[in-house]
């Protein structure tokens, strides 16, 4: 894989802020800003589909992290290499959008237009209830993949934890 340097990073966050552990996607973000090179944009997004791949659309990189829940730890990270295969379906199943992040990756897939690397996390969310705050090992985990993007984007895209 090339580096990044010079090329054009995309890093979405998707959650709901009034989704308990949702807002894991949007802590990313917050933790993100600032703290990227020139080259990197950081969005939020809540995860609707059709807004997914707009914004991807002219996106070299995109890395996506969101909250999942397939029955893991809380603050479990799954790490996926989407532009290369599909994502478990099993993952996204809280999505509160019938037009989701999976189904955004696998259309953009069919129609030849995802990013040339798709990176996505996956973090195990606890509480999807109602409410603000994330649970303490969902955002200890939103904090390490924030640190893993940062360390990896300056080294040349080798994204792991």
């Amino acid at each position: 894989m090339k580096g990044l340097t010079g090329s054009h990073v995309l890093v979405i966050g998707v959650g709901n802020e009034i989704r308990a552990d949702d807002a894991v996607g949007l802590h990313v973000c917050r933790v993100l800003k600032g703290r990227l090179p020139d080259h990197c944009n950081v969005v939020e997004n809540s995860g609707d589909g059709a807004n997914l791949m707009e914004l991807w659309k002219n996106s070299q990189v995109t890395i996506l992290v969101d909250a999942v829940r397939s029955e893991t730890e809380p603050g479990q990270v799954h790490r996926y290499e989407a532009h290369q295969r599909p994502l478990p379906a099993t993952l996204f199943q809280n999505s509160t959008h019938a037009f989701g992040v999976p189904q955004a990756i696998e259309l953009a897939r069919a129609m030849n237009q995802l990013p040339q690397t798709l990176i996505v996390y996956g973090i195990e969310g606890a509480c999807f209830d109602e409410g603000v705050g994330i649970s303490p090992l969902v955002e200890l985990a939103g904090r390490k993949v924030a640190e893993s993007i940062v360390h990896s984007i300056s080294h040349n895209f080798s994204i792991e934890l």
